[in-house]
């Protein structure tokens, strides 16, 4: 009988200082059942910094100071009642390898390189992990692919277009989630719920595909041109 396989999805919520505020990762099965789950705020980062914002966005759009300031009041809510609780870099290594010892689970995340570098700055350890892929990387390769194109064009999943003229398609975990869901559920950007309710169902569906590593392709903005796939009549 086949060793039961795990899998370690992370996701993180960042400060202006390139560290983590956020942190979360949930182990599950390749059915989506899940075995344990690590949801915290990070102390001396959270508490200690601001969140990222983007000077160049306008008050109240996404990633805006005033966005970042609302996000904060909201984990201050989470923080009252108990949804969330406040954690050291320590404690939070300390369950990470717990959790390997116990689960051996591959690490994955929807741009698992941007959760690295984060989690590396602030010193949440995640060498021990012995295997990891980009989710969304695998997404690209197994999902995006045709019907998802067709269903982009349909809802208008684009990138703005660059100062060059590129528009792209959108790929994020919630335009892949939609996809895969058929309705659109607007991703609250907390990194327990973003792993559990929206990468979770991404990472079943990917599973499921044959070969699915083989067709882990990294993202190429030039691959997912709009003009390509728009046809005049």
């Amino acid at each position: 009988m086949a060793k039961k396989q795990f899998f370690a999805i992370l996701d993180t919520e960042t400060t202006c200082n390139d560290t983590v505020a956020d942190f979360a990762i949930v182990i599950c099965d390749r059915n989506g059942r899940i075995y344990n789950k690590c949801a915290v705020l990070v102390r001396n980062h959270f508490d200690a910094m601001d969140l990222f914002y983007d000077k160049t966005k306008a008050n109240s759009e996404m990633w805006s100071r005033e966005y970042a300031s609302k996000k904060q009041t909201q984990y201050f809510a989470m923080l009252d009642s108990g949804k969330r609780q406040l954690a050291s870099v320590a404690s939070i290594n300390a369950w990470i390898q717990k959790a390997i010892g116990k689960y051996n689970p591959t690490l994955t995340a929807y741009n698992l390189a941007f959760d690295k570098t984060k989690c590396q700055n602030t010193g949440i350890d995640l060498s021990g992990f012995a295997e990891s892929f980009c989710l969304w990387q695998a997404a690209i390769g197994n999902i995006c692919k045709k019907q998802y194109r067709q269903f982009a064009l349909d809802n208008h999943l684009f990138n703005a277009p660059t100062k060059h003229g590129n528009m792209s398609i959108k790929t994020t975990a919630e335009s892949v989630f939609a996809f895969l869901n058929g309705q659109f559920v607007e991703e609250p950007h907390t990194a327990l719920e973003d792993a559990q309710d929206f990468e979770l169902p991404i990472l079943v569906n990917v599973l499921k595909r044959r070969n699915w590593r083989d067709n882990i392709i990294a993202h190429d903005w030039k691959r997912f041109q709009v003009k390509d796939f728009y046809k005049a009549i």
